[in-house]
């Protein structure tokens, strides 16, 4: 007899249910194995430092292991106060990313005020529960990082979410990553807040060479993970949230944190 206490992923692999990943091109890197293994081609990560979030993402997609491109987005702006950061099926993520922001202007026409955040967070939760079919077949999978910043009321100041395949929201506080690389680094980054010096007191230049460094261990360990490359001018892609809005770490700043890291090829 079948355990049903398990999640519903769980219930279905125990079921014979849940379909053998197939290769993808794009953001997963998912390899033949047992029925619903499945390694996310990408590390994402965003961090909540003194001044507000800092949002990073290495810029390789690939299919099965092989290299397509290394210079993806995955993380970007929806809109003048939030960010999505994309880890899994790059066709899927960036619909997803579309019509999350024209849910959000559609909402900001049409009722002359912005969407609350509890409505931005289920709106995001819809889409990612509307996709569940392509995740199943295990080529469609996508596993977000939601950032905003709020300007005003109980809620004001900088929030991260992430969320699993079938839509639940979860806040953290501190950072969050999600991705192949994930694994490798998620200890580190406890260990540091936790035990060295808590990220919400860093400005944002520490927090910056801090999110570097881990994406570069990522890379070290997960060869899904893009690293920085000098000689090619292969940056992360890096943004901040912060009260007075979205903005992106210009490539010139990035490089001279990774002179002083001496990292580079």
């Amino acid at each position: 007899m079948l355990d049903d206490s398990g999640d519903f992923l769980s219930i279905l692999k125990e079921r014979g249910q849940l379909p053998s990943p197939q290769v993808a091109s794009g953001f997963d890197t998912e390899r033949v194995g047992p029925p619903g293994a499945q390694t996310e081609g990408t590390t994402i990560l965003a961090l909540r430092y003194r001044d507000g979030v800092l949002v990073a993402g290495d810029r390789r997609a690939t299919a099965g292991n092989v290299v397509v491109y290394d210079r993806a987005a995955k993380v970007l702006s929806v809109d003048d106060r939030s960010v999505l950061a994309l880890s899994g099926s790059p066709a899927n993520a960036y619909e997803i990313a579309r019509l999350l922001e024209i849910s959000f202007q559609h909402y900001r026409r049409t009722q002359l005020q912005e969407l609350s955040l509890d409505g931005r967070l289920r709106t995001l939760s819809r889409l990612l529960k509307d996709n569940l079919p392509m995740a199943l077949q295990g080529i469609g999978a996508v596993v977000p990082i939601y950032i905003t910043h709020e300007v005003s009321g109980p809620q004001a100041g900088g929030h991260i979410y992430f969320y699993d395949v079938l839509g639940a929201n979860f806040e953290t506080v501190d950072f969050c990553t999600t991705g192949s690389g994930s694994p490798i680094i998620r200890g580190a980054l406890y260990f540091l807040n936790r035990w060295e010096r808590p990220f919400a007191e860093r400005d944002e230049s520490d927090a910056l060479r801090l999110v570097l460094q881990m994406l570069e261990t990522a890379a070290e360990f997960d060869t899904a993970t893009g690293g920085f490359k000098s000689t090619a001018a292969i940056y992360p892609q890096v943004m901040r949230v912060t009260g007075d809005g979205i903005t992106d770490i210009p490539e010139a700043d990035l490089a001279t944190h990774y002179s002083s890291l001496q990292v580079g090829s």
